[in-house]
């Protein structure tokens, strides 16, 4: 055995069997969540009986069901597989990201995106405990925390510029077809590449378009010193619907963000989940 054979057996034995399966049963919820986001601008979009609401909203509408508190005890435990692996991502760099300025800024993002939904999981977990509200971990509080801090509008801003940059490189590469490359294709039959590829095509250029313009609030309230100005999907949802012809445009990103959703639900069957190994 080679050296090099010999060092990606010990990568790929650096993450255990349960670590990938929590990680993929953590995308398949994050797929649950976007697409009940979808389904609310949907509905909102065509006519009543929906919402432009985010991440948080869509779990007070779930919490509103029957059996709503078992099933987000569910979506709450299942993100913290998601939010394990974004951090996984994030420090032990199993997709190869490297250390150059590319890399650092992607691997910057998963961390980012780890304690975003960490506060979403939270937020989960107080709902259906009856303990609390789903919005502790909202954009506005954490971009006002953020604030608080030694040069807090510098932070604030940086944050909004990597928003943007993960929102474009989720527009880039669902254009061209780059998530298709994290799918193991071949332990998926013609049918399933088909539903990989339309709904990753379609639903990362939706999610893209609104994270760009996450960052872009974020941005603006770095500018203006004011954590009001601070917007998340919601917002960005809302912000849409009120641009001439923007219930066309709505119905269109939540067509997207439902099949992003189940691109998330794909993601977790079929993504390579090992270190420089192309395993379960």
């Amino acid at each position: 055995m080679n050296t090099s054979t010999a060092h990606a057996k010990d990568k790929m034995r650096e993450v255990k069997p349960w670590v990938r399966r929590f990680g993929r049963f953590g995308y398949m919820t994050k797929g649950v969540v976007y697409g009940m986001i979808g389904i609310l601008a949907a509905l909102a979009a065509f006519g009543p009986g929906g919402d432009t609401t985010g991440t948080s909203g869509a779990l007070q509408s779930i919490a509103e069901m029957q059996f709503g508190d078992f099933v987000l005890w569910v979506i709450g435990i299942g993100l913290i597989g998601y939010i394990m692996w974004d951090f996984i991502k994030a420090f032990k760099d199993p997709e190869n990201e490297g250390n150059d300025a590319k890399g650092l800024i992607k691997r910057t993002g998963y961390f980012i995106s780890g304690i975003i939904y960490a506060n979403l999981a939270f937020g989960a977990i107080k709902l259906a405990s009856h303990t609390g509200n789903a919005e502790g971990g909202g954009e506005k509080t954490i971009s006002a925390k953020l604030m608080e801090q030694p040069f807090g509008e510098w932070i604030v801003g940086l944050v909004g510029v990597i928003i943007i940059g993960y929102g474009l490189y989720e527009l880039y590469s669902g254009v061209k077809e780059k998530f298709m490359d994290k799918f193991k294709t071949y332990e998926m039959n013609e049918k399933e590449r088909k539903i990989a590829r339309l709904s990753g095509k379609i639903g990362l250029n939706a999610r893209g378009v609104v994270l760009s313009m996450v960052g872009f609030f974020f941005i603006r309230t770095a500018y203006t010193n004011n954590p009001e100005e601070s917007k998340g999907l919601g917002g960005a949802l809302a912000e849409l619907a009120r641009q001439p012809f923007g219930q066309l445009i709505l119905a269109m990103v939540a067509v997207g963000l439902i099949l992003y959703g189940i691109y998330q639900i794909i993601r977790g069957r079929y993504q390579h989940m090992n270190f420089g190994y192309h395993g379960k």
